[in-house]
C-alpha cells in the first residue's frame, strides 16, 4: 500500500503542469498544426508535447485518419476532465471580478469618537445603497493597535500624517483639517478674536487624551515660551470636550471640522489658535498583509469621497 502511493506520488511529480494546456488544445482541437496556433507554440514543440502526452498516459491519444486525426477511446474520456480542470486552474489564478454589492463581510474599523462622528453616517448611507451587506464596527484606538492591525482584529485606522507609521503598515491620505480654539460663544474672551499665547495659556482648557498620555504639544510650545496652562478636564471624549467648554467657561482646542458640526447646535465659537502648526492631515492606515483587499480598498475610497463632501 505505501509502495503503491509511494509511485502515485513520483508520477505526479513527474508531470509538466505545462502539459495539460498542450493536452487540452490537442483534445480540442484535434489537430497538431491548429492546437499549436491556439496556444502559440510552434508545430514541432507541440509534436514534442504530444509524445511526452502519450508517454505520460500510455496511450496514443490521437490517431491518424485520413486526412485528419482521430482521438482514443482514452483521450475521449479525458477531454471532459481536462477542460473541467483547465477551467478549475483559470479560476484559480484569474482575479474575480469585484462587486461590493454581493459582498457579505464585516470590517472593524478603530477611530476616535470626531472621526466616527464626523464620517461614518456618510458612509454607511453609501454602504446601504451600494454595499448593503458589509456591517462597519467602530472599535476604540488603543496603544495596542499596531498589534492589532497585524493580528487581522481590525481592519483599518485613522493617524495623524505626522505620526510614524508602525511596521508593516501602510497609509492613505483621507483628509486636511485645522485645528480650532472652541469656546462658548459668549464667553469672555470670544469677543477679542484670536487670543495671544499668553491669553491663551491663562485660560482653563479642556484636553483630550486618547492614548491616556500626559503632556501634548501644546504644551510644549507653551513651555518653550516660559508659559503654562490649567487643564480643569481631560477626557478621552472629543464630543464630551465639546459639551464641557460649551456650558462653561473652559476652552479647547481641537478639529475645525468636528467642530463645526455641533457650532450651532453647542453655540460655539472658532477661533484661530495661536498654535504652529495648526494643520491636520489625517491618514487612514492598514497593515501591509491587507494591501491585496479589494473590499477594504473600495471603502477607503468610499471614506475619502465622504470626506471631500464635508470639505466642499
Amino acid at each position: 500500500m505505501l509502495y503503491i502511493q509511494y509511485m502515485r506520488d513520483v508520477h505526479l511529480k513527474a508531470i509538466d503542469l505545462n502539459l495539460l494546456t498542450a493536452l487540452g488544445a490537442l483534445l480540442s482541437q484535434r489537430s497538431v498544426s491548429r492546437a499549436a496556433r491556439e496556444i502559440g507554440l510552434s508545430q514541432p514543440a507541440m509534436s514534442r508535447a504530444l509524445d511526452r502526452l502519450r508517454h505520460l498516459f500510455g496511450d496514443e491519444l490521437m490517431l491518424r485518419s485520413g486526412a485528419g486525426m482521430v482521438l482514443t477511446a482514452r483521450a475521449e474520456a479525458l477531454a471532459p476532465q481536462v477542460q473541467e480542470l483547465l477551467a478549475d486552474i483559470r479560476a484559480l489564478v484569474t482575479e474575480p471580478l469585484f462587486d461590493p454589492s454581493t459582498e457579505r463581510r464585516t470590517l472593524r474599523i478603530a477611530a476616535v469618537d470626531s472621526l466616527t462622528t464626523l464620517l461614518f453616517p456618510g458612509v454607511m448611507a453609501r454602504l446601504l445603497r451600494e454595499a448593503p451587506h458589509i456591517d462597519l464596527r467602530a472599535v476604540p484606538i488603543g496603544t495596542d493597535i499596531a498589534h492589532r492591525l497585524q493580528s487581522g482584529d481590525i481592519d483599518m485606522t485613522f493617524a495623524l500624517a505626522n505620526y510614524p507609521l508602525a511596521a508593516g503598515t501602510h497609509s492613505e491620505m483621507l483628509m486636511d483639517d485645522r485645528l480650532a480654539l472652541i469656546m462658548r460663544r459668549d464667553h469672555p474672551a470670544a469677543r477679542n478674536g484670536p487670543p495671544s499665547l499668553a491669553a491663551y495659556a491663562a485660560l482653563t482648557h479642556v484636553t483630550v487624551s486618547v492614548f491616556g498620555d500626559g503632556s501634548t504639544e501644546a504644551d510644549a510650545a507653551l513651555a518653550a515660551a516660559g508659559l503654562e496652562r490649567r487643564i480643569g478636564l481631560t477626557t478621552p471624549h472629543f464630543t464630551s470636550a465639546l459639551m464641557a467648554v460649551a456650558r462653561t467657561d473652559m476652552v479647547t482646542v481641537l478639529s475645525r471640522a468636528f467642530a463645526r458640526q455641533f457650532a450651532e447646535a453647542f453655540d460655539l465659537v472658532l477661533l484661530e489658535p495661536p498654535l504652529e502648526p495648526a494643520d491636520l492631515k489625517v491618514t487612514m492606515v492598514w497593515h501591509a498583509s491587507r494591501k491585496h483587499d479589494r473590499l477594504l480598498a473600495w471603502l477607503r475610497g468610499i471614506f475619502k469621497e465622504v470626506a471631500a463632501d464635508m470639505a466642499a
